[in-house]
């Protein structure tokens, strides 16, 4: 199989990868308007806030759920290149989800440098265990459990599909998770180490083949729907182009979808729209 090489230079990696240097609104804008509709959220739908999945501080997660306790579940997991963001920022995107009867897990975890991607991979582990164990606080069918995840946790996501389960709990299966939907996913660490985002990160050669999804291929063969949004940078579309080419197979179903003229950050507002192609594609995703 003939992946696609990237042709840009290291000096030209920072603007493919660094994309709030593309959005000059990003602090002013686009992030409070995404806290507004948050706040909103938590404040009218039926919530269970701050769940400790594990012992430390950022263990936590929301639950919003629907209404439908046989519905399925999708555990989501923020963007933020691992260093920055809040679970809290995105509750916003669970609203319309839950109206069609699937129920949102948003987890939270240690923004890096306090932490490596490594520990917030583990985290994220925890975070699913802790869904699929606690029925009480967590309704829906663990058969219907969906992965999702936007920028770095898109790539959280392709770690969680290649997890074996059994190693993080025994009680838990191989590969408990039925779907993937992996956004916008970093699927190879290994040019963010020639930019500024790896300043924060620390990433090395050991870290690059452990903890990107490119060499850490499915444990199942759960379906997974790989988006990015049209409007993105070359790298974002070459390494979800290459993640799909290189697992999908007649057993495990691996689509690629553009939404639109989406860029990395209006991509989730388009996520969240109930009218919009984006919602209607992942919606049908993951009830079927």
């Amino acid at each position: 199989m003939t992946l696609k090489e990237t042709r840009f230079s290291r000096d030209e990696m920072e603007m493919q990868y660094n994309l709030r240097l593309l959005r000059p609104d990003y602090n002013s804008a686009v992030v409070p308007d995404w806290e507004k509709r948050s706040e909103r959220t938590r404040a009218t739908r039926k919530c269970t806030l701050d769940l400790a999945y594990g012992d430390g501080p950022d263990d936590q997660m929301d639950v919003f759920p629907s209404d439908d306790p046989r519905g399925p579940i999708l555990v989501y997991f923020h963007g933020g290149y691992w260093q920055r963001g809040d679970r809290k920022i995105y509750s916003f995107l669970g609203e319309a989800f839950v109206d069609c009867g699937i129920t949102v897990v948003l987890a939270g975890y240690t923004l890096c440098p306090a932490t490596s991607i490594t520990g917030i991979v583990g985290q994220a582990r925890a975070a699913v265990a802790k869904t699929i164990l606690d029925t009480d606080r967590v309704p829906g069918n663990r058969d219907r459990l969906v992965v999702g995840g936007h920028s770095a946790g898109g790539q959280i996501t392709g770690m969680i599909m290649a997890t074996d389960f059994s190693t993080v709990d025994p009680a838990l299966p191989v590969a408990p998770v039925s779907r993937g939907m992996p956004m916008s996913a970093l699927f190879d660490l290994g040019p963010l180490r020639d930019t500024t985002i790896n300043d924060a990160l620390s990433i090395d050669d050991a870290e690059v083949a452990s903890m990107s999804p490119m060499q850490q291929p499915p444990v199942g063969n759960a379906p997974q729907l790989v988006i990015v949004g049209g409007g993105e940078t070359e790298e974002f579309h070459r390494q979800s182009d290459n993640y799909a080419a290189l697992y999908q197979s007649p057993n495990r179903p691996v689509d690629r979808y553009n939404s639109g003229d989406d860029d990395h950050f209006d991509l989730l507002n388009s996520l969240a729209d109930p009218a919009s192609p984006l919602f209607a594609r992942c919606r049908d995703f993951i009830l079927g």
